[in-house]
């Protein structure tokens, strides 16, 4: 009988001052700024960043409008450096959204702090290869395809680093002719900037107990195209978000559409999780959402060149959990610092980099490790992260609790009031209540929805949009969405819910099969998965665990 992986040899060692999980901006911002502190120091600080993606970027997916004060504040002359942050927001419209029509909010209804004037329109993946371009000229070790899978202990319970996966693990568990073993980087402070709903994260908040006394961490999933447009609707620094249809009063959401380069245009939408119909698709929605006249036009004569989604922490300052560990912290969505109204997040990530790199730097010179990095969560809840999130703390409970309608309304009078009067607002912090997960009505309950067919021009399957994610996963290899039950989909799930997994992941990678004489199968296509972590989140039973596949294994997103 072939060897196990289990059974293997001990993993070879590799030793750091800091080993980073995630070549994010986060991360990698972390990597350069520590690495600045200790040029201007005249030292010599050992960081490794570990990218599961092929390349840096290859798995990062957002609208993306940045707030340049992150960026600012790591690399002052960024401009100067070349760094792929071009097109600044020129026109800035929100609209409601109704089958048939729009209305427009007027500019000077919204609260200062949603003004996108000053921000710029990016690809944050190609501003994520730009920054690690950055830190690799600085001496930073970028390890890309690599996954970290296994967070190591020390004696005392302390994190000493992590251990990537080893590769060449046939489906049956068994090494085939091509396996590499693992390796250990041992390191004096881990960092982990793995983003949303990451497989280590979970792991080290529930060992830790990091989420005590917080509210369950929400998240909402964002699905996005990347389009080529006519040039003559092209408008360049047009920044355009809408909440409405298709979606209904109860069901929280919204969209993008972000003109920028070359006649781009990035259109993504967001649905929350804690949506409560099992028969809604998020994936069938974004579709339908193009459909909406003030949407189509746009489209008309372009082309769609990139698909992906992603999940977004949506929980704010009430779901952060607690930042640091004996070893080691949580930096940017791993840590949850997207602010939901603004919806943006990287701004805060290179910023909770920095704060980290600031309190490795400080703990090194005083030759400390493995200890907790208090000076972190000092600099987050006294600095610019805690002062972007606490004023919009409550605007996803109360969109959650009043519906779309009178929510985002009430939501828009607390950030006013704390405009004019800092810190008031309701003048405390509304809950959550349960996870997302927790949400569903049973499906007897619900409405059917019945989604119309795609045209192939505007509208697109499931399968066709993987297809433009650049998705592969190496298929011999053990699934990496693991059942805790094979039974719950289809003894549970299916009566109980209709199975949502079919509707709420965006790549198809779900299947109840028919195999007649009554029987039923719950089908997992591990390969079309590009990572969103959805079904991490959303499954009501939480039967389904994401863990790292292979490294390398995933999107390859371009320009997303």
């Amino acid at each position: 009988m072939a060897a196990q992986a289990s059974e293997l040899a001990d993993r070879e060692a590799m030793e750091f001052d800091v080993v980073i999980v995630g070549a994010g901006p986060a991360g990698l911002a972390s990597a350069i700024r520590i690495k600045q502190i200790a040029a201007a120091r005249g030292e010599e600080i050992s960081v490794v960043v570990l990218e599961k993606g092929s390349e840096p970027g290859a798995h990062i997916l957002s609208g993306a409008v940045i707030d340049p004060v992150g960026i600012d504040a790591l690399i002052p002359d960024w401009k100067a450096q070349g760094a792929p942050i071009k097109t600044e927001v020129t026109d800035d419209r929100f609209l409601y959204l109704g089958p048939a029509g729009e209305m427009r909010l007027p500019n000077f209804l919204m609260p200062p702090l949603m003004s996108n004037h000053g921000n710029y329109i990016v690809s944050l993946g190609e501003v994520v290869r730009w920054l690690a371009e950055q830190a690799t000229k600085l001496g930073v070790e970028i390890y890309s395809g690599f996954a970290a899978s296994e967070v190591l202990y020390d004696d005392a319970g302390a994190v000493r680093g992590v251990a990537t996966g080893d590769m060449g693990i046939g489906r049956d568990g068994a090494p085939k002719d091509t396996f590499t073993r693992g390796v250990e980087l041992i390191a004096k402070y881990t960092l982990i900037a793995e983003g949303a709903r990451g497989s280590l994260t979970k792991q080290l908040i529930a060992r830790f107990d990091l989420s005590k006394g917080r509210e369950p961490q929400k998240f909402g999933i964002g699905i996005k195209e990347l389009w080529e447009v006519a040039p003559e609707r092209h408008q360049p620094g047009l920044v355009q978000h809408s909440f409405g249809w298709p979606l209904d009063n109860a069901t929280g959401g919204g969209s993008f559409l972000y003109h920028y380069g070359a006649n781009l245009v990035s259109v993504g939408f967001v649905v929350h999780l804690n949506y409560a119909n099992p028969h809604l698709s998020p994936f069938d929605e974004f579709q339908r959402f193009k459909t909406h006249p003030a949407m189509r036009d746009t489209f008309a004569g372009g082309k769609r060149i990139a698909y992906g989604a992603r999940a977004i922490t949506e929980g704010g300052w009430q779901s952060v959990p607690e930042l640091v560990f004996p070893g080691g912290a949580l930096l940017g969505c791993s840590a949850g610092f997207v602010n939901v109204p603004r919806i943006k997040g990287s701004h805060n990530a290179i910023l909770s980099g920095i704060h980290a790199a600031e309190a490795v730097a400080e703990a090194l010179a005083a030759g400390r490790q493995h200890d907790r990095l208090e000076a972190y969560t000092a600099a987050v809840e006294n600095g610019p992260i805690a002062r972007d999130l606490k004023p919009v703390r409550n605007v996803k409970p109360l969109w959650s609790r009043f519906g779309t309608r009178i929510g985002v309304a009430l939501g828009g009078l607390e950030m006013w009031l704390n405009t004019i009067i800092p810190g008031v607002g309701l003048g405390y912090t509304l809950r959550h209540g349960k996870a997302d997960h927790a949400s569903l009505k049973e499906a007897s309950r619900a409405r059917r929805i019945e989604y119309p067919k795609p045209d192939g021009v505007l509208t697109f399957d499931r399968l066709t949009s993987v297809a433009f994610s650049g998705t592969n996963h190496e298929e011999d290899q053990p699934v990496h969405l693991q059942l805790m039950d094979p039974a719950i989909p289809i003894r549970h799930n299916l009566p109980a819910y209709a199975e949502p997994a079919q509707r709420y992941c965006p790549a198809g990678v779900y299947e109840v099969v028919d195999e007649g004489n009554g029987n039923q199968r719950f089908q997992i296509n591990a390969q079309n998965c590009v990572h969103c972590k959805t079904c991490d989140i959303k499954d009501p039973a939480q039967n389904i665990t994401w863990v790292c596949p292979e490294g390398g294994g995933g999107p390859n997103y371009a320009g997303m």
